[in-house]
């Protein structure tokens, strides 16, 4: 059976607070907003976990503005889309691992059509040999299902009679969520590697595997570790 490696894709393969950046930068000027209050949305918007319509109205109500939260929904979701890349240095960290043998899937929670979009426009669906996404499969991480489906996802046989553990051994999941990438790949029993982006560890309960600044540096931890837990 071959190693499978697993990403996240937000904050992961592809940096999405910097799109959002780009978003509430584009935002305040279409509206002739302040520019320091791309701080303001910043921290509000909390990495992408705080839930875009909760976001959407706290902004209307902050500026008075007169439109609906549908097309301000809509502009946010195209924008986004418009902005988002996977950098070359994550496309060619990826091409290394499939060279080396290695079975590539992602992971994300989110919703199927933006997910989707993101995988597509960033070149990420040519690279990789599957991917699942929590609102089509109705679980999100750190339901160790997710996982399972995604190696499915990836033509793994996850469901052999008498066997069922064994792709687990040779898997990893790369992520820079911890509560969802990390909790999940020790619940689903597969390896990690935690992407720092400059921050401590935040959790006592449980730790990656590895550490790592950036997706290249995950890889080649990977690479270089050994083949089954």
């Amino acid at each position: 059976m071959p190693p499978l490696l697993l990403f996240d894709l937000d904050n992961t393969l592809i940096d999405r607070n910097l799109a959002f950046r780009g978003w509430a930068q584009r935002f305040l000027h279409d509206w002739a907003l302040p520019d320091e209050d791309l701080g303001w949305l910043s921290t509000l918007d909390c990495g992408g976990y705080f839930p875009r319509e909760s976001l959407m109205r706290a902004t209307v109500a902050r500026y008075g503005l007169h439109v609906s939260l549908e097309a301000l929904l809509r502009d946010y979701a195209d924008t986004m889309i418009e902005l988002i890349s996977c950098p070359e240095p994550h496309q060619e960290a990826l091409r290394r691992a499939r060279s080396a043998g290695w079975t590539l899937g992602i992971v994300s929670n989110g919703q199927t059509a933006q997910q989707q979009a993101k995988i597509e426009r960033t070149g990420l669906a040519g690279l990789v040999d599957g991917w699942v996404i929590s609102e089509e499969v109705a679980c999100e991480k750190p339901d160790p299902r997710i996982f399972r489906l995604a190696a499915d996802r990836c033509g793994l046989p996850t469901r052999v009679t008498g066997d069922e553990g064994a792709w687990t051994s040779t898997t990893w999941m790369v992520g820079d969520h911890a509560p969802a990438d990390i909790a999940g790949a020790e619940v689903a029993g597969l390896r990690s590697v935690w992407l720092d982006h400059g921050r401590p560890w935040p959790e006592l309960g449980y730790r990656p595997t590895l550490t790592a600044s950036g997706i290249p540096e995950a890889v080649t931890g990977v690479l270089d570790a050994p083949l089954h837990a």
